[in-house]
C-alpha cells in the first residue's frame, strides 16, 4: 500500500500544498500513513480542471458513457485486494467485510452504467411534439464520510458521470486512501481532468460547498454538517443531495418468532459495528416477548470475535477514530447511570485501538439519550412496548427519517405498521437493505433528494424542455 499518496487534479498526481494529515488505524490508535492536504489554490485548480473536462464529457454518448463505468468497474476488480486492506487499515472493519464492500463497488458502478436517461414524450400530434430531455448540471462537489469509504465514493462518482458531469471528491480526512486510490483508478481510463481529488479537513469541504464553480453537492454525513453545506451553497443555489444522519427505529409486533428474526435484527443493528446511517438503532419490543429477544441478541452477541479486521476469523472490528470511540462510551455510561440494564458488553476493551465490544441495553426508554440521539457505533438499545400504536408513536418521535422496519410473521400487519411509519425506506422483516435500483434517501433532518435507480440518476442532471412546432404539418 501506497503510504504516501496524491491528490489527483488534472490528470496529475500532486502533494498537498497544506503538507500532510495523518491517517490513524484504528485497530492501533496511531497512524500508519499521511494524507495529503490540499489548499483553496488547488480546490480551484481542481474544480477548473473538471470544468474543462465537462465541456466535452457532456457530448458524450450513452454508450461512451457506459462504457467508462464498465472500465472503472474493471480496474477496481482488479485491484480489489489492494483496495480491501486499505480499507481495513484506514476504516477497521474485518477484511471479509472490506472485500464485500469492495465487490459491492464493482457491482454497483456497472449497475448505474445499465441505467437509461429517458426522454419523455408530453405531446406528439400533427403540428407539435414536445419532449422533456434530461441535461447534466456540470461539476459535481462530492464529500464522503468515513464508514464506508470505498462504496460512498462510488455512490456519488458513478452516478455523475453516467449523467454526464464532471467530478471533484473530498473524502473524509479520517478514511481518505481508498478514495485517493480509486481516484487514480479511474483516471488511468477516464477522460484528462474528468475526476478530481482533493484532500483536507472540514474548512476544504466549507470551501467546496461555496465554490462558484461546482453546481451540485452530493454529502454523505451528519445533520450538523449538512446544514452547513446547505447555507454555504446557498449563494450559488446549488443543487443538492444530502443523505444526513438516522436514529431508524425497529419494531417488533407480538406473536413473532423470535429466534426466526434474532439473526437479522442483530445482523442490520450491528453493520460495519453500528457505523452505517441506515442501521437499526432502536429495538422495539412488544412486552410479552422482551426477555425472549434479549436472550436471543445477546447469545449472538456472545458469538463475536472482536479484533483487528487484518486477523483470521474477526467478526467485529473497532469503532473507526476516538471522537466516535468517546461518544459510544459517553451515551453507555449515560444509560448505565439512568438506570439502564446492560446485558453484554457496555465497556471499551484493554489495550490499544478503539475496541468496543456489541454492548446491548435492556429496561431503558425514550427521553433517554442512547435512545433519543444517534449512537452510530456498536450499540443497540432494547425498548419495551405495551401497544402497537405507542410504538408507533415512539418509532415517529424522533426528528430523523431516515429507515424504519418492521418485524412479523404476519405480512398483512406488518404493511399496516410500515404504511405509518415516518421515513424515507421501510423494510419488513430486514433492515438496512440498500440496492442499486432502488431509490434511497430520508426525510425530516434525515435530508433530502434521494441516491439510486433512475430517481437518483435524475438528481445529476436538470430537465430541458424542448417544444417542437411543424408549421406545414
Amino acid at each position: 500500500m501506497n503510504k504516501t499518496p496524491s491528490l489527483v487534479i488534472d490528470g496529475r498526481k500532486v502533494a498537498g500544498d497544506r503538507g500532510t494529515l495523518p491517517v490513524i488505524d484504528p485497530a492501533l490508535g496511531e497512524a500508519f500513513a499521511e494524507c495529503p492536504n490540499a489548499s483553496p489554490a488547488q480546490l480551484d485548480e481542481a474544480v477548473a480542471a473538471a470544468g474543462r473536462a465537462f465541456e466535452q464529457w457532456q457530448h458524450s454518448t450513452c454508450a461512451e458513457r457506459r462504457a467508462l463505468l464498465e472500465a472503472i468497474a474493471a480496474r477496481i476488480e482488479q485491484n480489489a485486494p489492494e483496495l480491501a486492506e486499505i480499507i481495513v487499515r484506514e476504516q477497521g472493519k474485518p477484511l471479509a467485510l472490506a472485500h464485500m464492500e469492495v465487490g459491492g463497488a464493482v457491482a454497483w458502478t456497472r449497475a448505474t452504467a445499465a441505467l437509461e436517461l429517458p426522454v419523455e414524450v408530453i405531446e406528439d400530434r400533427p403540428g407539435k411534439r414536445i419532449e422533456l430531455h434530461r441535461r447534466p448540471l456540470g461539476v459535481v462537489g462530492s464529500i464522503t464520510p468515513w464508514n464506508w469509504p470505498l462504496m460512498i465514493a462510488v455512490w456519488h462518482i458513478m452516478p455523475a458521470l453516467r449523467a454526464g458531469n464532471a467530478v471533484v471528491i473530498k473524502p473524509s480526512e479520517l478514511t481518505p486512501l481508498n478514495t485517493l486510490r480509486l481516484v487514480e483508478l479511474i483516471d488511468e481510463v477516464a477522460p484528462l481532468g474528468l475526476v478530481n481529488a482533493v484532500a483536507g479537513g472540514g474548512a476544504l469541504g466549507r470551501e467546496i460547498s461555496g465554490h462558484p464553480g461546482i453546481h451540485k453537492i452530493v454529502f454523505t454525513g451528519s445533520t450538523r454538517t449538512g446544514q452547513d453545506i446547505m447555507r454555504n451553497a446557498a449563494d450559488t443555489l446549488k443543487r443538492l443531495t444530502l443523505e444526513l444522519g438516522g436514529n431508524d427505529a425497529g419494531i417488533v409486533l407480538p406473536g413473532t418468532d423470535i429466534g426466526a428474526i434474532a439473526e437479522g435484527v442483530f445482523g442490520s443493528a450491528f453493520l460495519n459495528m453500528g457505523q452505517t446511517c441506515a442501521a437499526l438503532k432502536r429495538l422495539y419490543v412488544h412486552e410479552s416477548q422482551y426477555e425472549d429477544m434479549c436472550r436471543h441478541l445477546v447469545a449472538i452477541a456472545a458469538r463475536q470475535k472482536v479484533g483487528n479486521g487484518l486477523d483470521e476469523g474477526t467478526s467485529f472490528g473497532p469503532i473507526q477514530n476516538r471522537d466516535q470511540f468517546e461518544r459510544v462510551c459517553e451515551l453507555v455510561e449515560d444509560a448505565r447511570a439512568a438506570g439502564a440494564r446492560i446485558l453484554c458488553g457496555g465497556e471499551p476493551l484493554p489495550g490499544k485501538g478503539y475496541f468496543y465490544p456489541p454492548t446491548l441495553v435492556a429496561d431503558i426508554a425514550d427521553g433517554t439519550r442512547l435512545v433519543d440521539e444517534e449512537q452510530f457505533g456498536p450499540v443497540l438499545p432494547v425498548i419495551r412496548y405495551r401497544d402497537v400504536d405507542e410504538a408507533v408513536r415512539l418509532a415517529n418521535a424522533s426528528t430523523n427519517g431516515l429507515g424504519g422496519s418492521v418485524w412479523s410473521d404476519d405480512p398483512e400487519a406488518a404493511r399496516a405498521v410500515a404504511n405509518r411509519l415516518e421515513c424515507g425506506t421501510v423494510w419488513i422483516n430486514g433492515h438496512a437493505e440498500v440496492l442499486p435500483h432502488c431509490p434511497f434517501g430520508g426525510c425530516k433532518m434525515s435530508g433530502f433528494g434521494v441516491e439510486f435507480g433512475l430517481e437518483g440518476l435524475l438528481e445529476y442532471t436538470r430537465p430541458q424542455l424542448l417544444n417542437i412546432n411543424h408549421p406545414n404539418a
